[in-house]
């Protein structure tokens, strides 16, 4: 057996049996997937009624959303070891439970500097539930029902970052109780408490076997390289590009060396160390993770400047911005189903057929914004969104299930930690390229051409994904 098992005996009568993670089970770490990539776009559409409520200027809002990011994305593989050396369901619990309380103090902040704060706490505790999710998956399912979870982690993952932007503008709008733009936050506790009581019930334990102790060098050098690098590149524009930003972003080169040297070396060794660049000899782990960097960059940087074009340009309020992105969602929940059958017939070239979907999509939503500008909103965008929305489907929950079909089972925290620690990367980063791009060209170009030009060079980033998805290994494990 690979792993060992803390929890209740399997009635199959065999007391060797692995745990099996049943359906409720799979709901309820579907539900901690959910939370943390919600709660990464549920601020978008929230950001101005947070700056007129807290009076925080634009650097200070742009930490509540890259503070979150950035802890979230440092700690990840972190966390995925954490679960394999200390048991991924206690881990989870843990997670979930701390989610709850900083979502808590974020709804419950007294000023702006104290909700920044209360983000990156947040950020760590989504750091300690998520890698548990797909750990707890590849350690508990087999076959079909690994790749059938696996596609429904990929369509949760898809559909929560866009309803999390349409969550959030019906809960700024509704505001429930006077609770304004704190109600994106306080509605995580509810959720949390239930996903707490299942998660006790109905989610076993798994552990590595083998686990290995905390890669305290491996862990240093890699949250400095995310940090030389996001911090600077998200806060940058907004605090004038001093000298600072400019020296973190000439340190990150020699971090990232640093890192993998270091790793190298611990991998060589016969240890385990955070990131195995021996794992990344599975072509189709490194493959995927190569092509989810430009799809998460351009999914993350289209949705920030999304939320702003239409509030701040077309006059939009919270609801009307978010509902404008509900084609897009309906679509890629709807495709998300029937790709687990397109896979089985059709292999992985259903990704590079997403792409062109996708890319027609951005296309139409493109030129519905240079013709349409300012009148854009739900109609004028609905084509568009749809078409982009299926092509997501056809990419997304795909490429997440290839990733990881070949780590072995012992290596399931790692595995999933390293995934999703390069897609959450890539969402901040995605917000800080994109989003830095069309806030620069706003003021000289006006919003309509700093919107076309931004969704043009995501276009370019779409042709980049399409080519990526050619070099896929034509059927998953």
């Amino acid at each position: 057996m690979t792993e060992t098992i803390t929890s209740r005996p399997v009635r199959t009568g065999t007391p060797e049996a692995p745990p099996a993670l049943g359906g409720l089970g799979l709901f309820t770490v579907l539900l901690g997937a959910a939370l943390p990539l919600v709660d990464f776009f549920i601020v978008n559409v929230a950001l101005p009624t947070i700056g007129a409520d807290l009076s925080a200027g634009e650097a200070v809002l742009e930490l509540v959303v890259a503070g979150y990011g950035v802890a979230y994305a440092v700690l990840l593989v972190l966390g995925g070891r954490l679960g394999d050396l200390l048991g991924r369901r206690r881990l989870f619990l843990g997670g979930m439970a701390a989610f709850g309380l900083t979502s808590l103090a974020c709804g419950l902040a007294p000023d702006a500097w104290s909700l920044v704060a209360a983000r990156v706490a947040q950020g760590a505790s989504a750091a300690a539930m998520l890698p548990q999710v797909l750990a707890t998956i590849q350690a508990t399912t087999t076959g079909p029902r690994r790749a059938k979870a696996m596609s429904l982690y990929g369509a949760t993952a898809g559909l929560s970052m866009v309803a999390g932007q349409i969550l959030g503008g019906v809960l700024v709008a509704a505001d429930i109780a006077g609770t304004g733009w704190r109600s994106v936050f306080l509605v995580n506790v509810p959720v949390v408490l239930a996903g707490l009581f299942l998660a006790a019930r109905a989610v076993p334990e798994t552990r590595s076997a083998r686990p290995e102790p905390v890669d305290v060098p491996g862990t240093f050098l890699l949250a400095a390289s995310i940090l030389t690098l996001l911090v600077p590149l998200t806060e940058g524009r907004a605090a004038g590009w001093p000298l600072w930003t400019w020296l973190s972003l000439a340190a990150f080169p020699f971090a990232a060396a640093a890192f993998y040297a270091v790793e190298r070396r611990a991998d060589r060794a016969g240890r385990t160390p955070l990131v195995p660049p021996s794992l990344f000899a599975i072509v189709s782990l490194r493959r995927g993770l190569l092509l989810i960097v430009p799809f998460s960059i351009g999914f993350s940087g289209f949705m920030f400047v999304i939320a702003v074009a239409l509030q701040q340009g077309a006059g939009l309020g919270p609801v009307a911005a978010g509902l404008a992105l509900a084609p897009l969602a309906v679509v890629f929940f709807l495709f998300s189903l029937a790709g687990p059958r397109l896979v089985a017939r059709y292999g992985t070239r259903v990704v590079p057929t997403g792409a062109v979907l996708q890319g027609v999509g951005l296309a139409l939503m493109t030129l519905a914004a240079w013709r349409s500008w300012t009148d854009l909103g739900l109609v004028e965008l609905l084509p568009g969104a749809a078409v982009a929305g299926a092509g997501q489907a056809l990419q997304l929950p795909v490429v997440l299930r290839l990733v990881l079909s070949e780590v072995p089972a012992e290596r399931a925290g790692v595995g999933s930690g390293v995934m999703v620690t390069t897609q959450q990367s890539s969402l901040a980063l995605g917000v800080a390229t994109l989003g830095t791009l069309f806030l620069s060209l706003t003021p000289g170009m006006g919003m309509r051409d700093a919107l076309v030009t931004t969704l043009l060079v995501q276009l370019a980033g779409v042709a980049l994904t399409g080519l990526l998805s050619l070099r896929l290994p034509r059927t998953i494990a």
